[in-house]
């Protein structure tokens, strides 16, 4: 099985490798919450992976419908949430605990730039029930997860949030489930073992309350393809980005941040296997 897994990576690499030549350079927009966080000294240096977060036009509902106001092509908007803190922790937990060569920088990723999206195998979406997507844009990413592509959305509660996301994935994928994933599913498996999984929760439940909008059962959901794969992966009632971005910070849980940073190092290489 191990060296399977490895066969599995190795060819994942070759083609981020080769994805490489054509993807665009490095950008970086305003956060919600930073405008200013340092870019890591070796931001320029190339890699065989990057990590994706998918850019999406915002609807006026949910718990970040109060950004509508702002132009989402300039940042500022729900797709920022937690960005690009969660993201540079992150990509620095992947350095240290696979054996991908990871750039130390995210990269924002726009359906509406022409062919751009199909070079990032791996794309992170915060709130993926704010999307308010043009048909077109629904079609690209659509086609995007059809050629192999994979869209981890996370940071979204409760029955309100679930029903605008269900309405998304049902303009985006017709006719496709949002399942539970089994425990045995290989997602869960391929770096480390997370049987024992827990809602991960955000800072602000420092403050009292650990979720939001009645969130109070976490899930781990997913759409799958035709041929078993999972295309879509849903981390709901759960602040994964959180648990990125705070891992840093000795006064928020460290048993978020253990959950938080495993899942997403399975997810990714999950991504990068099948």
């Amino acid at each position: 099985m191990k060296s399977r897994r490895i066969g599995f990576l190795a060819f994942g690499l070759t083609i981020a490798g080769v994805l490489y030549a054509f993807q665009m350079p490095f950008r970086e927009y305003a956060g919600q919450e930073y405008n200013d966080f340092p870019l890591p000294a070796d931001y320029k240096d190339k890699a065989e992976f990057v990590f994706g977060r998918l850019m999406y036009p915002q609807g006026t509902w949910g718990i970040f419908g109060w950004l509508y106001r702002f132009d989402w092509r300039e940042g500022r908007s729900a797709w920022t949430n937690d960005y690009p803190r969660a993201d540079r922790h992150f990509v620095l937990a992947l350095r240290r605990l696979t054996r991908l060569e990871t750039r130390s920088v995210e990269q924002p990723v726009s359906p509406d730039d022409g062919d751009d999206i199909y070079n990032w195998p791996f794309l992170y979406c915060a709130g993926p029930d704010q999307w308010n997507m043009t048909d077109a844009e629904m079609a690209k990413v659509r086609d995007y997860l059809a050629r192999g592509g994979f869209l981890l959305g996370d940071d979204f509660w409760g029955e309100e949030d679930w029903y605008y996301f269900q309405r998304n994935m049902t303009k985006l994928l017709p006719g496709r489930p949002i399942v539970e994933i089994e425990s045995s599913d290989p997602i869960f498996h391929t770096v480390f073992d997370l049987d024992q999984r827990y809602q991960v929760s955000g800072q602000w439940s420092l403050r009292g309350m650990p979720y939001l909008n009645g969130g109070r059962d976490p899930h781990w959901r997913a759409i799958y393809d035709d041929k078993g794969r999972i295309e879509v992966a849903v981390l709901f009632n759960h602040d994964t980005g959180d648990s990125w971005e705070w891992a840093d910070d000795p006064s928020y849980p460290e048993r978020y941040s253990a959950l938080g940073i495993r899942t997403g190092v399975n997810y990714v290489v999950y991504s990068m296997t099948h």
